[in-house]
């Protein structure tokens, strides 16, 4: 039996990078899924096929995860088209970096609103469904500069430390009623975002890691795999960092 099979997972920013990579293994491993993202375009429609070929129900859902009343109308259609929801991932992110003295307000709201607001909104929403199933798996992506802290991104930093602390807090909540709560801080990730630096900054980000090279968005899914899984049964309250051990 596979490790997701019979699960459904809905899954925030899925039509690309990190998000598609966990949905793909999810999928893989026999989960149904639902994802969302800003927009339906040729991402999304792309990213449904390429589920719908692993021989699972996937159905890709335009939204906005900043917006609340939107969010509870695309978790009411979720829980309408599969039924049960198992598996949340709240993996909706921005970056508008900038050091502070030059940051503007409208930076700072609008990664806030996405990055976190969202995982409330989808928490919010799903946290009914769950309870009544006595079951489920919150998975927050935060990141290791939420842990660390990084010059040049304290709203990055900031909103990815909430959703740390919104996962524990979560777990503490409603353990009770079988709902497990965890966090994954991703370090230094090969997605189309950090293919755009220079390769020598990507040299000496690589140098610095004892593993020396950066991770793949696999080496993410195969943790998110783990915590959405049974195998993670007494996981909860967590926050996993996989950085190759650049921060030890």
């Amino acid at each position: 039996m596979k490790l997701l099979e019979g699960k459904v997972a809905l899954i925030t920013g899925a039509a690309r990078g990190i998000g598609k990579s966990i949905a793909l293994k999810f999928a893989a491993e026999g989960a149904d899924i639902a994802f969302t993202d800003l927009r339906r375009d040729e991402n999304m429609e792309a990213t449904e096929k390429e589920l719908q070929a692993l021989g699972v129900r996937a159905i890709g859902y335009s939204s906005d995860a900043s917006n609340f009343e939107q969010t509870a109308e695309v978790v009411a259609k979720v829980k309408e088209d599969f039924g049960h929801i198992d598996v949340l991932i709240n993996n909706a992110g921005i970056t508008k970096d900038g050091l502070m003295m030059r940051m503007t307000e409208a930076q700072w709201d609008m990664v806030l609103n996405v990055n976190l607001k969202s995982a409330f909104n989808f928490i919010h929403a799903v946290l009914p469904i769950m309870m009544r199933q006595r079951s489920g798996s919150i998975i927050n992506m935060a990141s290791v500069v939420g842990v660390h802290g990084n010059a040049g991104q304290s709203n990055y930093a900031a909103s990815k430390a909430g959703l740390i602390a919104l996962a524990k807090s979560i777990a503490q909540e409603v353990g009770s009623r079988g709902i497990r709560a965890n966090a994954i801080a991703p370090g230094f990730i090969e997605t189309a975002m950090t293919a755009a630096l220079p390769e020598d900054v990507r040299k000496e980000w690589a140098a610095k890691i004892p593993l020396r090279r950066a991770g793949q968005v696999e080496d993410i899914a195969n943790v998110a795999t783990f915590l959405a899984s049974d195998m993670a049964a007494y996981v909860t309250g967590q926050v996993i960092e996989v950085d190759g051990g650049m921060n030890m």
